[in-house]
């Protein structure tokens, strides 16, 4: 699982890791928040409506949720389920919340690698969520303010990787997971 706060660049981080390892499975999550330009249902995440959140929640559907920047974000348990048991290497994006649930659900949690992708500095990763003109300063604030406690739970993680360019991130992700499963489709993929 990975995670970090807002703007520290985990879905370019990832985005890159999907070129290096194309066999790992991304798991799309479920949010209420609102389409970006560019993004795509079904790819980026699965927009969903508040009301239906809710739902998932209440039937237990997902296997990790949070509330971040006035948004709900969650990971439908099923299709996770479905990946792990076919022996597949499954990548989690979530958020600090997310990552705590999922480390205390019996099971998954105990067989969880979590890292944490952290920012060169705050300043830099200031710089970064302001850069990318996405939200309101309003917003802008409430991110930066949620990631100062983010950042304060590096140290519940197994790993952190500082993203310093996303290259070298990129590279230390797979790496990691390499490292933590010897058949895994990282090992076969890892750059040279």
């Amino acid at each position: 699982m990975l995670s970090g706060p807002s703007g520290v660049g985990k879905s370019t981080v990832l985005a890159r890791i999907r070129t290096l390892v194309p066999e790992l499975w991304y798991s799309v999550s479920a949010t209420t928040r609102k389409k970006r330009p560019g993004e795509v249902h079904g790819v980026n995440y699965l927009f969903v409506a508040p009301e239906h959140f809710a739902e998932l929640i209440e039937q237990e559907l997902l296997l990790e949720h949070a509330h971040f920047a006035g948004n709900y974000y969650g990971t439908p348990r099923q299709a996770v389920e479905e990946q792990l048991a076919a022996g597949k290497d499954v990548l989690l994006e979530i958020e600090v919340q997310g990552a705590r649930q999922v480390r205390a659900a019996p099971g998954l949690g105990r067989d969880a690698i979590l890292i944490f992708l952290a920012p060169p500095s705050f300043d830099e990763l200031a710089r970064r969520l302001i850069g990318r003109g996405t939200e309101d300063a309003a917003t802008q604030r409430a991110r930066l303010d949620a990631a100062r406690a983010e950042l304060a739970a590096e140290s519940e993680f197994d790993h952190t990787v500082v993203n310093t360019d996303v290259e070298s991130a990129a590279a230390g992700l797979v790496q990691l997971m390499a490292e933590s499963r010897p058949d895994s489709a990282c090992r076969q993929s890892q750059p040279e």
